[in-house]
C-alpha cells in the first residue's frame, strides 16, 4: 500500500502526517510506504516549517529530512490512497485526478477514523500550541491508519 498525504504547501500538516505514519509503520500488520506533497509548489525543495519540525521533535518524531514537493499527475497512479488535510485540498485533487483515482482520495482525519469530515487545522499562521495540536492530530491519524489497515477496511 502506497499512501500520499497532501496539504497546501507541504511544509506543516502533510509532513507531520507522513512523519507519524512512517514512525508507526513498524507496528503495522499491513506493509505500506508514505510520502507527502502539496497542492501548491511554492515551497518545493524546502524542508518543513521549522515550527512543524520542532513540534515533531517535542512529540518524538524527526521530519527534518523531508522536502516539499507539489502533487504530480503521476501520483494518482503511484499511490493507492491519497489522504488530504482539509476539504479545499480534497476538492482540488478530485478536480485534477483522473476519474478512476477519485475514489482513492479522502480526508485524512475522516479516513483514519479520528473525526468524521474532520480537517487537520493549518497551524501556519498560529502559535507553538497550534503546531503541537496539529502534530497530536497527525499522531491520532497514524494510529487510526494502522487500525483501519489491520481491519482490512
Amino acid at each position: 500500500m502506497n499512501i500520499l498525504f497532501v496539504c497546501m504547501g507541504n511544509i506543516c500538516r502533510s509532513p507531520l502526517l507522513e512523519g507519524w505514519a512512517a514512525h508507526r509503520r513498524s507496528d503495522s500488520v499491513v506493509p505500506y510506504s508514505v510520502d507527502s506533497a502539496g497542492t501548491g509548489g511554492w515551497h518545493a525543495g524546502q524542508p518543513p516549517d521549522p515550527r512543524a519540525i520542532a513540534a515533531g521533535q517535542r512529540a518524538g518524531i524527526d521530519i527534518s529530512g523531508q522536502r516539499a514537493r507539489q502533487v504530480q499527475f503521476a501520483d494518482f497512479q503511484r499511490f493507492d490512497l491519497v489522504l488530504c488535510a482539509d476539504r479545499a485540498n480534497l476538492a482540488e485533487l478530485r478536480l485534477l485526478a483522473p476519474s478512476a483515482a477519485r475514489g482513492r482520495i479522502a480526508l485524512a482525519l475522516d479516513w483514519c477514523g479520528v473525526k468524521r469530515n474532520g480537517e487537520l487545522p493549518d497551524p501556519y499562521q498560529g502559535t507553538t500550541r497550534d503546531f503541537d495540536r496539529t502534530c497530536a492530530l497527525a499522531r491520532e491519524a497514524a494510529d487510526g491508519l494502522l487500525q483501519r489497515l489491520a481491519s482490512g477496511a
